[in-house]
C-alpha cells in the first residue's frame, strides 16, 4: 500500500469534479454531523461567531449546499442582502432547494480569484472550508479585500494541521510523496496568508473530534474524499478490516481540529 497516494489538490479541475454535485458533500456532512463529539455542531458554531445586523449586505462564496443559512429565518430576515455563490452551478441548484427563494436572497456562479462585484459592495464576506482550494490564494484574499466595505469583516473557516489525515496516513503507511495532504489555508498558516491584504485579524478555534461506531460509515466517507482517491483502489473489506485493527471495542476515535479567522482592516 505504500504506493497509494493520499492529500489533497487545488487542481481546478479536480476540485470542480469533486463539487459538481452535492452528493459527496452531504455524505461528508451527515457524518461529521452523526459522529462529531460536540454537540453543538460546526455549522452551529461557524454562525454563532457572525455579525449580523439590520439590513446588512453579505457575500458568501463557496456556498455548497448552502446548509448553513438552513433553519435561520431569524438571520435571513434582518439581512439586507444575501448573495450566495459558487463555481458550481449543481452546488447553487442545491442551495436554492435547501434555503428558498426570498427577495434579499440571489444565486450566482462565482470565482474567488475574479469576483464579478464593484469595490465596497459588502459589509461581510464569508469563505468556508473552500479557501485551500483555490489556485491562487494571494488572488483571491485580495478580491475578498476588493470587495469589502472598509469596516467589513472576512469569516474564513478552514481545517487545522492536526487532523484525521496525519491518522489515517499513518494506518494505511503513507509516506513521503504519497502523502501530500492539503496544507495551503489551515488554521496554523492562514493568519500569515490573510496579512497580504488585512491588518486585524483573529483565530479562533473549536474542539471536536470523531467518534465513530460504524466503520462502514467511515469507509464510506473516506471513498467520498477527492483527497483520498487511492483508497479507492483497496477493497472494501480490506479498508475495513484494516480501520478495525484500530478500533477499541468496534469505535474509532478520529482527531479534529478546525477553527475560523477573522479578518478586517487595510494591510499596510
Amino acid at each position: 500500500m505504500k504506493n497509494n497516494k493520499i492529500g489533497s489538490s487545488n487542481n481546478s479541475d479536480d476540485v470542480k469534479e469533486q463539487y459538481k454535485t452535492s452528493k459527496g458533500l452531504d455524505t461528508r456532512i451527515s457524518f461529521h454531523d452523526k459522529y462529531s463529539t460536540n454537540l453543538q455542531g460546526y455549522g452551529n458554531w461557524i454562525v454563532s461567531n457572525y455579525d449580523i445586523f439590520d439590513g446588512m449586505t453579505v457575500l458568501e462564496i463557496g456556498c455548497g449546499t448552502g446548509s448553513i443559512w438552513m433553519g435561520r429565518d431569524n438571520l435571513l430576515d434582518i439581512i439586507g442582502k444575501l448573495l450566495l455563490t459558487d463555481f458550481s452551478e449543481g452546488m447553487l441548484n442545491t442551495a436554492r432547494e435547501n434555503v428558498g427563494n426570498k427577495s434579499n436572497i440571489e444565486y450566482r456562479v462565482a470565482d474567488i480569484q475574479d469576483l464579478p462585484f464593484g469595490d465596497n459592495s459588502f459589509d461581510m464576506v464569508i469563505a468556508n472550508s473552500m479557501l485551500y482550494h483555490v489556485p491562487d490564494i494571494d488572488k483571491g484574499i485580495n478580491e475578498v479585500r476588493r470587495v469589502l466595505k472598509n469596516e467589513g469583516v472576512f469569516y474564513c473557516a478552514t481545517l487545522g494541521e492536526n487532523n484525521f489525515l496525519e491518522q489515517l496516513a499513518e494506518w494505511f503507511s503513507l509516506s513521503g510523496e504519497n502523502f501530500n495532504p492539503n496544507h495551503n489555508f489551515t488554521m496554523q498558516n492562514g493568519k500569515e496568508k490573510l496579512r497580504t491584504a488585512f491588518s486585524d485579524i483573529e483565530a479562533r478555534f473549536y474542539k471536536d473530534s470523531l467518534h465513530v461506531t460504524d466503520i462502514d460509515d467511515l469507509v464510506n466517507y473516506l471513498r467520498s474524499l477527492a483527497s483520498l482517491k487511492a483508497l479507492n483502489d483497496i477493497p472494501f473489506e480490506r479498508l475495513k478490516e484494516i480501520i478495525t485493527e484500530h478500533s477499541v471495542n468496534g469505535v474509532v476515535d478520529l482527531p479534529k481540529e478546525y477553527g475560523m479567522f477573522l479578518a478586517k482592516g487595510y494591510a499596510r
